[in-house]
C-alpha cells in the first residue's frame, strides 16, 4: 500500500490540473503522474534485503586495503561500506534536512525512502539535520535510532552528513568534549570522509566544529564557522587522492556560500582548494529549508536542498519550499540534478534568486480593511459596510480570488461578497466593497469575519499558486459587564499551534521609546525549536523567544537587535515566570525572578549629548504564544501554556525579585491580560489602555495549574 493519503492525492489532481490549465508545466505533469502510478503501485511488490550504514554498528574506522573503500583522518568512528562498483554511469540521490518540523516529519522521510526505492540509485547521500538534536545522550540516541530504523529500508547503500541538530547539546547538564560529535561518530560515522564510487569521487566536509578550546558552537558566529586546520588538510589529501576522477562531488551541512550569517568564515578558502582540484563538479548544503540554486562559481554549481521531513516556512512547491529529494546522474562529461518531491519532476536551477524574488514580492501581496471597526454588540449582532483594498508591491501581476472563509458564514455572519475574481497589476491597488450582518445569538459561538484571498501570481517560468491568506475583519466589542475582571477562576491560554496564539494590534498597544517591561508566566509542553513566547518582530520591535526551551528577550534598538539569553532551557511542565527588561542603556532577562542575561546597548549621542536610542516601530500585531511574520500572521507557536501578560513602559525589575502568580495594573501598565475569561472572540486588557486580544481559531482559555 502506498503511503499516499488522501491530501497528498488531492495534491496530485491539483497539479494535473494545473498541468491541463498551462502546457508550459506540461513536462512536471509527465513526470508527476509516472511517479503517482509507480508508487500508488508499491503494494503489488515483494520487500528486498538490503545492506548499508547500518550493517556495521559497533566497528570502528581503520584503514582499509581496498581502493574504494572509505578513509578518514578520523579515529574511533564506525567504519562506513565501500560503495559498489559497476558501470561508469549512475544515479545517486541527496535527502534534505528533516528537523525542525512536528513528529509527521517521519512520515515523509519514509515516503522518501519508498520513493528512493523506486527510483533505485546506487546510493543515498544527505545534507546533515538526522534527527532532532538539542537534548542530551538518552534523548538523541532515541532519535537517532528512530531515523535509522527509517532510512536502513533502503534497499542501497546511505551516507550521512554532520549538521547542527547531530552534534549540539542542550540540557540540564554540561556539556561533553565536543557535544554530541562522539555519539555522532560511534552511531552514524566520521564528522568528515570521503569515497571513490566508478568514476567520480565523493567528499563530505563538517561544517559545525566551533571551538574545540571552548566547547562552543554556534552556526551564526563567524569565530565558530572555520574549518579546521586537520579538516581542511584532509580535504588537500582526499582531492589529491581523486585528481585522476571525472568528477568529484562534496557535501556539508551549511551553505557556507550564501553570504548572511555565513560571513566571516573560511569557506573562501575551502572553495579555493576545489577549484584548484579542477575536477570539483558540484557541491551540496542544506540548512536553510527551501531550495536555492546559485549557478556555477569557478566552473563549480552550488546547490542547496529544501527538505526531506524538516520544518517549512511555507508549503509552496513552486518556489522550492517542499518536502523532495534530489536525484543526480553522473555521465563522464557531464551531470544533471533533478528534484522530486511526492510524484514530481522539478529542476532546481528554476530557483534563481530572481525568481524567489519574484514569488516573495507576491507572497507580500495583503487584503486590508479601510473602513472602520465593525462593532460587536453584547448579544452578537452587528451590521456595517466594509472596504478591503489590496495592493501588489511586486513586478508580476496576481490574479486574485475573494471570498468569505468557511467558518464566517457558519457562525452567522451574511455577506454581500461572493466569489470576486479579478487581476492586480505589477504595483497597482483594488479596492473591494460589501455589506455584513449578523443577527443576535449566542456570543460563545461568535467568530471574527474573515475574507480568504487566494492568489496565484503570474511568475516569469510558471503560474506559481500561493498558500491562500484569511483576512480578519476588524471588529470591536461593545460595552462589557462592569466584573469582567473580577470573580473568575484563574484561567490561562493553551497553545497547541500557531492558530491558538492571541493578537493584539499594533493601534491597541501604546508603548513609547524608553524603558518596558514585557513578562509572562509560561509552561512549555514541549521546548523543541525557535518558538514566540511574546512576539512583534520582523527586524524590529521586541519579542521574548524559546530558543530550544533557552529563553531569550530581544528588542531592536540602536539599529540592531540586543538579544538577553537564559542558560538552561525552562523545563517541561513546569511554569517559568519571563521577565524581559530594557533601562535605556542595558537589555535584561529575568527567570523566576533571578537575572539570567543582560546586554549593553551601544549609546547614540545628539551634538556630544547622550540619549536614549529608539526602537524600531512596525505596524505588525504583537501575538501572545508566537512569532508574527511579515503578514502579521502568527507563526513558529509555542507549545504549552501561557498567563497574566504585562507590557509596561517601564523598566520594572532592576534586581531579583519574588514573581507574583496575578499582576496587577499600574499608572505604567500599557497591557494587562489575565486570560481568564472571553466575551466572544475578544479577550480584554485590565490596563487603562482598555486594549483587546483577538482569540485565533484554535485558541482555548483552560483552567491554570497552580505556579508554585
Amino acid at each position: 500500500m502506498s503511503l499516499l493519503g488522501t491530501h497528498e492525492t488531492a495534491r496530485i489532481d491539483r497539479h494535473l490540473s494545473l498541468c491541463r490549465r498551462f502546457p508550459s508545466l506540461s513536462r512536471w505533469c509527465h513526470g508527476l503522474g509516472l511517479m503517482a502510478a509507480a508508487v500508488l503501485a508499491i503494494g503489488g511488490g515483494i520487500a528486498r534485503g538490503h545492506e548499508g550504514v547500518h550493517s556495521s554498528d559497533h566497528q570502528h574506522a581503520t584503514e582499509g586495503a581496498a581502493t574504494n573503500a572509505v578513509s578518514t583522518s578520523r579515529a574511533n568512528a564506525k567504519v562506513l561500506p565501500s560503495p559498489p562498483s559497476g558501470d561508469d554511469v549512475f544515479h545517486f540521490v541527496i535527502y534534505g534536512d528533516r528537523t525542525g518540523g512536528v513528529p509527521a516529519g517521519l512520515k515523509v522521510l519514509e515516503q522518501a525512502v519508498v520513493d528512493t526505492n523506486l527510483l533505485d540509485p546506487d546510493l543515498v547521500m544527505t545534507v546533515g539535520d538526522l534527527v532532532q538534536g538539542y537534548n542530551e545522550t538518552d534523548q538523541w540516541l532515541e532519535q537517532m535510532q528512530e531515523f535509522k530504523d527509517i532510512v536502513n529500508r533502503l534497499n542501497m547503500k546511505w551516507y550521512p552528513v554532520a549538521g547542527n541538530h547531530d552534534v549540539y547539546w542542550r540540557g540540564q547538564s554540561p556539556a561533553p568534549p565536543g557535544q554530541h560529535e562522539s555519539n555522532y561518530e560511534k552511531h552514524f560515522g566520521p564528522l568528515w570522509y570521503s569515497f571513490a564510487h566508478k568514476n567520480s569521487g565523493f567528499i563530505v566536509l563538517y561544517s559545525d566544529e566551533g571551538d574545540p578550546a571552548t566547547n562552543l558552537k554556534a552556526f551564526n558566529v563567524a569565530a565558530l564557522q572555520n574549518m579546521s586546520e586537520g579538516q581542511i588538510k584532509f580535504l588537500e589529501s582526499a582531492l589529491k587522492e581523486m585528481q585522476d576522477k571525472d568528477h568529484v562531488f562534496v557535501f556539508l551541512h551549511h551553505p557556507r556560500w550564501i553570504g548572511g550569517g555565513y560571513e566571516g568564515s573560511n569557506w573562501p578558502r575551502v572553495h579555493e582548494k576545489l577549484v584548484a582540484a579542477k575536477n570539483v563538479t558540484a557541491v551540496f548544503a542544506g540548512h536553510i529549508h527551501h531550495m536555492r540554486y546559485d549557478g556555477e562559481q569557478d566552473g563549480i554549481a552550488y546547490y542547496a536542498l529544501a527538505t526531506t521531513g524538516g520544518a517549512l516556512q511555507a508549503e509552496i512547491p513552486d518556489a522550492g519550499y517542499l518536502h523532495h529529494l534530489n536525484v543526480v546522474t553522473v555521465r563522464e562529461k557531464r551531470i544533471s540534478v533533478s528534484a522530486i518531491p511526492v510524484g514530481a519532476v522539478i529542476d532546481p536551477k528554476q530557483f534563481t534568486p530572481e525568481f524567489l524574488a519574484e514569488v516573495d514580492a507576491a507572497r507580500k501581496v495583503r487584503c486590508v480593511q479601510t473602513s472602520p471597526a465593525l462593532v460587536l454588540d453584547v448579544d452578537g449582532a452587528c451590521q456595517g459596510s466594509v472596504t478591503m483594498k489590496i495592493k501588489n508591491p511586486g513586478t508580476r501581476d496576481v490574479d486574485i480570488t475573494l471570498m468569505h472563509e468557511t467558518e464566517t458564514s457558519r457562525s452567522g455572519w451574511q455577506s454581500t461578497l461572493d466569489h470576486s475574481h479579478f487581476v492586480v497589476a505589477a504595483g497597482a491597488d483594488k479596492e473591494i466593497a460589501f455589506e455584513i450582518v449578523r443577527n443576535a445569538g449566542s456570543m460563545g459561538a461568535v467568530v471574527v469575519p474573515a475574507v480568504r484571498m487566494e492568489i496565484d501570481v503570474l511568475a516569469s517560468s510558471a503560474r506559481v499558486r500561493l498558500p491562500a491568506v484569511d483576512a480578519p475583519l476588524r471588529v470591536t466589542p461593545g460595552q462589557v459587564p462592569a466584573e469582567y475582571f473580577s470573580g473568575v477562576s484563574d484561567h490561562c491560554l493553551l497553545m497547541t499551534d500557531d492558530s491558538s496564539a492571541i493578537r493584539v494590534d499594533s493601534k491597541d498597544l501604546e508603548l513609547p521609546d524608553g524603558p518596558m517591561t514585557v513578562e509572562a508566566w509560561v509552561r512549555p509542553s514541549s521546548v523543541l525549536g525557535y518558538r514566540g513566547v511574546l512576539a512583534k518582530t520582523e527586524s524590529s520591535e521586541f519579542a521574548i523567544f524559546s530558543d530550544e526551551g533557552v529563553p531569550e528577550f530581544s528588542i531592536y534598538v540602536g539599529g540592531r537587535y540586543v538579544t538577553a539569553k537564559a542558560v538552561k532551557p525552562m523545563v517541561v511542565n513546569q511554569w517559568a515566570h519571563l521577565a524581559g527588561v530594557y533601562n535605556g542603556s542595558e537589555v535584561k532577562l529575568f527567570v523566576d525572578g533571578e537575572l539570567v542575561g543582560a546586554k549593553q546597548v551601544g549609546s547614540e549621542s545628539v551634538n556630544g549629548k547622550a540619549i536614549i536610542a529608539k526602537r524600531k516601530r512596525n505596524q505588525l500585531p504583537l501575538f501572545i504564544g508566537a512569532d508574527t511574520d511579515a503578514r502579521g500572521a502568527p507563526t513558529r507557536g509555542i507549545r504549552g501554556m501561557i498567563d497574566e501578560v504585562r507590557v509596561s513602559k517601564a523598566a520594572v525589575y532592576s534586581a531579583p525579585f519574588t514573581p507574583v502568580p496575578r499582576h496587577t495594573p499600574t499608572s505604567e501598565t500599557v497591557l494587562l491580560m489575565h486570560l481568564d475569561r472571553s466575551i466572544g472572540p475578544f479577550v480584554l486588557d485590565h490596563s487603562d489602555a482598555a486594549a483587546q486580544g483577538l482569540l485565533g481559531a484554535e485558541s482555548v482559555l483552560v483552567e491554570s495549574p497552580p505556579k508554585n
